[in-house]
């Protein structure tokens, strides 16, 4: 997910606990871990400033996105709490480690998916289901702290527990709509991908059969459409490609599939899922 979209969860967290007995400091330790621990695995974009290798595309949501970190990012925020809030509550360390497994499993349902089980797999998990910016979850966290502005304080924890379980509600269903989709797509494709669109029930299906790649939109309430019919050049030559070109290689291994492109002036391979106007903005190539 974008960053505000996992700020907006940490704050939703947040306004989820009582506080109507806390005193300040002790507010401010919450409020601290709630929205820390969950930007915290995004930590990850300051490795692309010593990426010599071409090796980021891997890296960004890597390892920092393993479910299995998520108890030392919980651990790290507790610290920080005790250090500059001078607050020990275990609560905040369980507080910290809800709010990191929601960012780390909330970014599965998204196209670009993450490194869940690193460090003892090193497939990409992605769903789809989602898009990268969901505006419903936008929608639903702001009707929350609208209704429960004017409440008392004890009151108010009743409005995002409640949004929770409508954001819930929403994931589950956006994924047994992709999951019908993508059953259906791979009755009559070699390898399907999907890509949630911005307006629910709706999905962009990448499907690729040797070198064909053909992109639809499809969803419950519109009727399936080409939108794009691209060739893979499945022949060319991609070992000179990655030799010379590291990141491209990355692609590749991150990707569930790409294309390849190869004429006069260039080698190179593209995500299709990123495929808009002529152009995917995850593409890696050399000139000739």
């Amino acid at each position: 997910m974008d960053t505000i979209t996992h700020t907006l969860f940490g704050l939703s967290l947040y306004g989820s606990t009582n506080k109507d007995k806390m005193d300040r400091r002790t507010k401010m330790a919450y409020l601290f871990t709630a929205v820390g621990a969950s930007q915290i695995p995004d930590i990850d974009v300051i490795s692309q400033t010593w990426d010599t290798e071409g090796l980021y595309q891997m890296w960004h949501r890597g390892i920092t996105h393993s479910i299995f970190l998520t108890p030392l990012w919980a651990l790290l925020i507790y610290v920080l709490c005790l250090v500059f809030f001078k607050v020990k509550d275990r609560r905040l360390f369980f507080l910290g480690w809800l709010a990191a497994v929601i960012h780390v499993t909330s970014d599965l349902f998204n196209a670009w998916g993450t490194g869940y089980l690193e460090p003892f797999s090193q497939m990409r998990i992605t769903f789809g289901t989602i898009p990268i910016i969901d505006f419903v979850f936008w929608l639903i966290i702001g009707g929350a702290f609208f209704l429960s502005k004017k409440k008392p304080v004890a009151n108010r924890p009743f409005y995002f527990r409640a949004a929770w379980l409508v954001i819930a509600l929403h994931v589950g269903l956006q994924s047994l709509q992709g999951y019908y989709f993508y059953q259906k797509y791979s009755q009559e494709y070699g390898q399907v991908a999907l890509s949630a669109g911005f307006v629910p029930t709706t999905f962009q299906v990448i499907t690729k059969q040797e070198g064909h790649v053909t992109i639809f939109e499809d969803g419950l309430f519109q009727p399936k459409q080409t939108l794009y019919a691209l060739e893979s050049k499945e022949d060319a030559d991609l070992e000179y490609l990655f030799s010379n070109n590291p990141a491209a290689k990355t692609l590749q291994q991150w990707s569930p599939f790409v294309v390849i492109v190869e004429d006069d002036k260039q080698i190179g391979i593209y995500d299709p899922r990123f495929y808009r106007n002529g152009q995917s903005f995850l593409f890696e190539s050399i000139e000739h």
